[in-house]
């Protein structure tokens, strides 16, 4: 096989790839959720049940698609999980109430929990720790792309045919990537395509002669676990908040059709996508720039995203509908950057050998902050509003910032191989 210059960016766009289909396919039921709820005759609550029942799997699962990953190796795990969530997701035009779109909504988490922690195992695997945060805040921008893409094409497909049909078409992407990831991806030491001299850069920046794995009690007993963990607990609502409730609070709350959400509502994830790339990049160049340490400049980072994340925290305050919009966005944005930095904090202090399950518990963390929150939606609401829910999600993040802060001193970066 040719050699391929830089092959390591050529398997982050790969990555992203996968991490588009994933998040085309979660979002769709937020998109949808208008049309749902008379479709299905589901309550606020009910759809809130729907929601949770995903959250809930993806949580339980994230550690156990972690450990897949690290045990079995990533071309396969990965492309496994990638089938699943693709079956899964086709598998909602099923649903005839909501208890059958939660269940199957509940299979769908449990297949798509494999996608961060996947991620991060490749980049750990693929680049030396300066590079990490950029590459993480590429991987991560397919999130926000997915998103981004999930109002126009499911609404676009669900007015040409109806709301399950657009299941299908979203859950059938991702069998095209996991056919793609399967046939492209290797490891950088069994990788045909690799330069020795990329090769080489990658095993000179990897730890020490590897020992045996952490165990998982071993990873949760870790101060450094509880430093990453807390602080993802603190900012993975404003993202399951993003996702699943916005289209319902522009129709509810807003007044907007399916319509006018196709038009609005996919913007705060194209800010999403430019804060968590130039939060990729922003680490690296206070480094350069000012002279502080690698884990300093994530911390920093992450603190001033922190505070960007007081205007979603005013929506409740802003008088017209774009308002609201450019307040979500400037969150969209704010949370991205807070993202790629904490996942790239799991690839920085954890060997590429145990990262995958560590970033999974540390995932599954975050995703019970979300599922909590969720139901929290669901209970208040239709009574008290949006608004004091948004509030907060800044007061969340800004609380993660000072447990960052404060744990510092407990993340260190392994050893580089001498």
């Amino acid at each position: 096989m040719k050699r391929i210059p830089h092959l390591r960016w050529w398997i982050v766009a790969l990555v992203c790839a996968g991490t588009i289909a994933n998040y085309l396919a979660r979002n769709s039921l937020g998109v949808l959720a208008p049309q749902l709820k008379t479709s299905l005759a589901m309550t606020t609550q009910q759809y809130s049940y729907v929601v949770g029942a995903f959250q809930l799997a993806y949580t339980v699962m994230q550690p156990i698609a972690g450990f897949v990953v690290d045990r079995f190796g990533l071309r396969v795990g990965f492309a496994l999980f990638g089938v699943a969530w693709s079956f899964a997701n086709m598998l909602h035009a099923l649903a005839a109430g909501w208890l059958g779109l939660a269940f199957f909504r509940g299979l769908l988490g449990l297949a798509e929990s494999a996608a961060v922690p996947s991620g991060i195992k490749a980049i750990a695997e693929w680049f030396p720790a300066r590079e990490r945060s950029v590459a993480v805040g590429w991987f991560n921008a397919g999130t926000s792309l997915g998103a981004l893409i999930a109002p126009p094409v499911v609404i676009a497909v669900s007015l040409w045919a109806d709301w399950r049909v657009a299941f299908i078409v979203t859950g059938a992407v991702g069998l095209v990537w996991a056919a793609a990831w399967y046939a492209f991806y290797r490891s950088p030491a069994a990788h045909p395509a690799i330069t020795p001299e990329e090769q080489a850069l990658i095993a000179a920046d990897r730890p020490s002669v590897p020992g045996p794995r952490a165990s998982a009690r071993e990873i949760l007993g870790s101060a450094k676990f509880w430093v990453i963990a807390v602080p993802r607990f603190l900012a993975e609502p404003a993202w399951q908040t993003f996702s699943f409730w916005i289209p319902l609070y522009l129709a509810t709350e807003r007044g907007m059709d399916l319509k006018q959400i196709a038009l609005f509502a996919w913007l705060p994830f194209l800010a999403a996508d430019i804060g968590g790339v130039l939060g990729g990049y922003l680490s690296p160049f206070l480094v350069r720039r000012f002279g502080v340490r690698l884990i300093t400049s994530r911390v920093a980072g992450i603190s001033l995203a922190a505070v960007l994340m007081i205007a979603p925290g005013c929506i409740g305050l802003a008088v017209s509908p774009y308002t609201a919009i450019a307040l979500f966005c400037v969150g969209g944005f704010a949370h991205q950057m807070i993202s790629v930095l904490i996942n790239t904090l799991s690839a920085d202090v954890f060997t590429p050998e145990e990262v995958g399950t560590a970033n999974g518990f540390v995932g599954q963390a975050g995703w019970i902050g979300g599922l909590l929150f969720s139901l929290l939606i669901g209970q208040l609401a239709d009574t008290v509003g949006y608004a004091p829910l948004f509030a907060a999600l800044s007061v969340f993040d800004l609380i993660g910032a000072v447990v960052l802060i404060v744990g510092i001193r407990h993340l260190t970066v392994p050893e580089p191989r001498r």
